[in-house]
């Protein structure tokens, strides 16, 4: 177990986590050179599209220390578990739980743009729960890229001497032997007992349609050998260990597992409800005391309704999403109808990026076709009669009458930019009714900026808005900060009188009237025109505060009169008049599903 290094990679998104983990699986020879290619460990078609990590991966390499080295490991071999994880704030739970899995993390910062807020964030985590640090500076070949300033803002942030700092190129393979041997000497090995009782720590899971459920553990105690019996602590269910190994590429069986390993577990499990991450495995002839401090439940961020286009795949789209739901434990579902759009599930998910991760996901890898619905966040709703309720979704809003008051959550958000893009910044987190907590110069020309913002104002747009004002210099970082009072309005969409509730939205009651306008135009140029007049509003209770006509499409019904009076032309207008008000009566309007996406897209 002295020869057993776990570690993880930590770092802002576009920092270099991903390319830095393909060094060192070369350094290692864990991938030969023809398996090798570019974010080797990114193995979904989206992360390699979009340039992002979405799931944290494990892999095992064997590392020789050169025996000419100082090193007191000179000359011995060492294992090395390596957790590769995401970057972007959305994919926080994934980075909590490889944490939990390890001893010590590399903190990576790109010597270019030097600590973001994500850094920052990842790096609190990883303190919380005592992992041993080492700082990596990365993309030190490049023109723009500032070692000495970035290394001072190291050292302000983890008090560490300028000698511990590693200086690498993840591109070129500069000063990758260096951080190998700096995880074998600084990295302590895992404490743990070989000869107690089994436990061990499941932090990921996939399903394979043929082998059942595949789990990913790291063994805290004792020793797994295939065909034990086990059992997972929280759910009691029992299996036999059919096949254990290690995960390289490829995964790989072993016969035997010991304490301080990573490795995987297939036991036939077909149903996803039994197996939750953080959750204990142990024997059953000799149990451990305990579970295992697993993670925290994720607390989900954004809700929005998922529904599948064809209302036959209902049953089909659940499965769906339980077995996504195994590989990504930060989504949530529960069961839901709506008069537009059928039998759906209210999802939540941490982030907008998430939302459409997801969404996409379910796309490519299970061939579902869905629609989402607007998305929205948690509120509180304290009732006239003293009780307080939660709601996830418009159509759960109570009437007005019966509302006392209404809570928004609140996050603390945590905003790095360079000082010349300070007041845009500012600007934009107060047009999102923000408050302004602290400000902080980290050096001459960075700055911190501190804000309370309202959660339902940033799961849209405000990212985006952030990058473009400062040329995609700002980073964003946030967490839950409690419910706040706040003046929220229910805003329906009528479409000929009738609420559609998949466009409904809460919204705060000063956007109300520019938000119910702008998707009255949007939808009056994407509802195709009918043999009648469809009216479109929006309305707050019983006011309609917007209106547009998508008017119908009519026949020259006076093309075959000549001349001749012009009340025999009225005469067949007002018959013609008479068909159209029956038609509107029994009519449906048809809303596509690129309206529901726009209102999404909304500016």
């Amino acid at each position: 177990m002295k020869n057993i290094r776990n570690f993880c990679i930590i770092a802002h998104i576009d920092h270099g986590k991903s390319t830095l983990a393909d060094r060192l699986l070369e350094v290692t020879n864990t991938v030969s050179q023809r398996d090798m290619q570019d974010q080797v460990l990114d193995d979904m078609d989206l992360e390699k599209e979009r340039g992002i990590t979405i799931k944290s991966h494990a892999i095992q390499m064997n590392y020789h220390v050169p025996a000419e080295g100082n090193s007191a490991n000179a000359g011995h071999d060492f294992v090395l578990n390596l957790i590769d994880t995401p970057g972007h704030v959305d994919f926080s739970y994934e980075v909590s739980r490889s944490i939990a899995a390890c001893e010590g993390a590399l903190l990576v910062v790109d010597a270019t743009q030097g600590i973001q807020a994500q850094t920052i964030s990842n790096l609190y985590l990883a303190l919380e729960n005592d992992l041993e640090i080492i700082p990596v500076m990365n993309k030190i070949d490049l023109d723009s890229a500032m070692p000495e300033e970035v290394a001072d803002e190291i050292i302000d942030l983890l008090g560490c001497s300028r000698e511990e700092i590693l200086s690498c190129s993840a591109k070129t393979g500069v000063g990758v032997p260096q951080i190998l041997d700096a995880i074998v000497d600084r990295i302590p090995a895992p404490k743990g007992d070989e000869n107690a009782p089994l436990q061990a720590l499941v932090f990921d899971s996939v399903f394979n349609p043929f082998r059942g459920i595949i789990s990913y553990f790291r063994i805290v105690n004792g020793t797994l050998k295939t065909n034990d019996h086990v059992k997972f602590v929280s759910t009691e269910k029992d299996y036999h260990a059919d096949e254990i190994g290690v995960l390289r590429l490829n995964m790989e069986p072993r016969k035997e597992l010991k304490a301080g390993d990573v490795g995987y577990i297939i036991s036939g499990i077909k149903t996803s409800r039994e197996v939750r991450v953080g959750d204990t495995i142990t024997h059953v002839e000799q149990p451990c005391d305990k579970a295992i401090e697993g993670f925290e439940s994720v607390k989900p961020m954004v809700f929005a309704g998922v529904y599948p286009v064809d209302t036959d795949d209902y049953e089909e789209l659940r499965a769906s999403i339980e077995k996504l739901q195994l590989n990504d434990a930060s989504l949530t579902f529960e069961p839901e109808s709506s008069l537009a759009l059928g039998f759906g599930f209210r999802c939540g998910f941490l982030g907008l990026l998430h939302m459409e991760i997801v969404q996409e996901r379910l796309t490519r890898e299970f061939n579902m076709d869905v629609i989402t619905t607007v998305p929205n966040v948690q509120y509180k709703v304290k009732l006239t009669n003293g009780t307080e309720i939660d709601v996830y979704n418009p159509s759960g809003m109570p009437e007005p009458n019966n509302i006392s008051e209404v809570y928004e959550p609140y996050i603390h958000a945590q905003i790095i930019t360079k000082a010349d893009y300070i007041g845009p910044v500012i600007k934009l987190c107060m047009d999102k009714r923000g408050i302004l907590k602290n400000q902080n110069y980290l050096t001459t020309d960075r700055i911190e900026i501190t804000f309370d913002l309202p959660l339902g104002e940033v799961v849209f747009d405000f990212y985006d808005k952030l990058k473009s004002i400062s040329k995609g210099y700002a980073s964003f970082d946030y967490y839950l900060n409690g419910f706040k009072p706040s003046k929220l309005v229910k805003l329906e969409i009528l479409l000929n009188g009738d609420p559609v509730d998949a466009l409904s939205t809460l919204t705060y009651v000063d956007n109300a009237y520019p938000i119910g306008r702008k998707m009255c135009e949007k939808l009056k140029d994407l509802i195709p025109r009918q043999q009648f007049d469809v009216a479109i509003q929006a309305a707050i209770g019983s006011k309609i505060i917007a209106r547009e006509t998508v008017r119908q499409v009519r026949k020259d019904v006076t093309a075959k009169c000549y001349g001749g009076d012009i009340t025999r032309k009225r005469k067949l207008l007002e018959k013609q008049k008479e068909g159209k008000k029956r038609m509107r009566q029994v009519g449906n309007v048809e809303v596509p599903q690129s309206a529901f996406l726009a209102v999404l897209k909304l500016d």
